[in-house]
């Protein structure tokens, strides 16, 4: 079964505990603190995998969980990182968040492998915070908390040139002549439901990935029958052979149907309805004399400059010339395949919650001001307060959370300590 969209959680693994633990030795009967550090907790990550086509796994698991770390251990000990999550999914999946429909990824082109959430790092043990004032902290780094993603996978098919026209135009039979691909050929009414990719081959000139995109009807870019679901598929594409039965032989006009279909098109994306097209006239061979159904086609697709290429799939006559033409066609246009930008980023977006609490006091007999809480605490764990920019990022955030005006409230001057838990600063006004 061909699935093209599924929606699933990911959530990365969280960092283990930093350790309290203090030297005991025979000999050593007060040693200092020995509490080792966390395991860093496993990242979420996506992978292209070649052998894979169609997101089915993904509707019997739609939750994916990295391990988490172990917490740290007595005599410096760290705890063992947890495993990363491998997610295996097909060339050309656009990963979204799910609640904005905003592009995290896009997996093609370059892109072979993408880190999605990265596990929480460990927290330090209590040997880290030992001082000429505190020589025995009782206290350790909480590892960083895990953090999850409800995610949209959407597969668009990867290929130079789609074939688009109404159900039973002769697009499957086309696509088994001139191609690997063995779709299922029949007079079917309710037309084929997954795109199917071929590869052309032609003596002396380039080939391309041609791919049969489903039938499109009326009312497709609204959304009527799966038109978005087929639709998406052709944003890839470079180049557009437009298929239409020129004899009528479903009773519709041949020219009423590719003003029909270029609507949808054009309704969907306007990008899709400015894509190059090439109009193939198939059913030639049923063609009754005289009619001037073929005259008439030529007639409207020279008011746009599109290119009319009479062909009987079934027959096969005509249909080399097609090829070739379009062949020469991608020739010149750029060989880049179109790649969705990224609007989410989960590193910045997936901030600190702004509703977790914390406190600023004065302690009268460490004469120290305390700033204690959850968002401290997880503020901590994800900067490094040894770099520049962690240190920028720090002040940063005691500013923007008005705890440095709560310090001041408090009577805090420069040159007065404050502590974070294990940290502590000379405040500068």
């Amino acid at each position: 079964m061909f699935i093209d969209k599924a929606k699933i959680v990911v959530s990365s693994g969280k960092g283990g505990d930093g350790h309290v633990s203090f030297r005991r030795e025979k000999y050593v009967p007060a040693g200092g603190p020995d509490g080792g550090d966390g395991g860093d907790g496993g990242d979420v990550i996506f992978e292209v995998d070649e052998g894979l086509n169609t997101l089915v796994d993904f509707r019997h698991v739609r939750k994916y969980q990295a391990e988490h770390g172990e917490p740290g251990k007595k005599k410096r000990c760290t705890g063992k990182s947890g495993e990363d999550l491998i997610i295996k999914v097909p060339e050309g999946t656009v990963i979204r968040e799910a609640s904005s429909g905003k592009v995290i990824a896009d997996m093609s082109g370059g892109l072979r492998r993408y880190v999605i959430l990265k596990g929480g790092k460990g927290g330090n043990g209590n040997m880290h915070y030992a001082t000429s004032t505190m020589q025995a902290p009782k206290y350790a780094q909480p590892g960083q908390p895990s953090r999850t993603l409800e995610l949209m996978l959407e597969l668009k098919v990867i290929a130079d040139v789609g074939l688009v026209g109404f159900p039973n135009v002769g697009k499957s039979t086309l696509i088994s002549v001139v191609s690997n691909a063995k779709p299922k050929v029949a007079n079917y009414h309710f037309t084929t439901l997954n795109p199917i990719l071929g590869v052309v081959d032609l003596d002396g000139a380039p080939g391309f990935v041609i791919a049969d995109i489903p039938g499109l009807i009326e009312g497709a870019a609204d959304g009527a029958g799966l038109g978005h679901e087929f639709l998406a598929h052709i944003e890839r594409t470079k180049l557009l052979i437009h298929v239409v039965d020129a004899a009528g032989s479903e009773g519709r006009d041949p020219v009423e149907d590719i003003k029909a279909i270029n609507r949808e098109l054009s309704a969907y994306e306007s990008e899709i309805g400015n894509k190059k097209q090439v109009i193939a006239a198939n059913k030639c061979d049923l063609l009754e004399e005289g009619t001037d159904a073929l005259d008439r086609i030529r007639e409207y697709c020279a008011e746009t400059g599109t290119e009319v290429f009479p062909i009987s799939a079934v027959t096969g006559k005509g249909v080399k010339e097609l090829m070739y033409h379009v062949s020469g066609l991608l020739a010149q246009m750029p060989a880049e395949t179109k790649v969705f930008e990224q609007e989410y980023d989960p590193e910045e977006m997936l901030v600190l919650d702004a509703s977790e609490p914390f406190t600023v006091t004065y302690d009268a007999k460490a004469k120290e001001y305390v700033i204690e809480g959850p968002k401290i605490e997880r503020m901590l764990g994800y900067t490094n307060l040894e770099t520049e920019k962690g240190f920028m990022f720090f002040q940063k955030f005691l500013a923007e959370n008005k705890i440095i005006d709560r310090l001041r409230d408090l009577g805090c001057k420069e040159g007065d300590t404050v502590r974070l838990y294990g940290h502590r600063f000379e405040f500068y006004d």
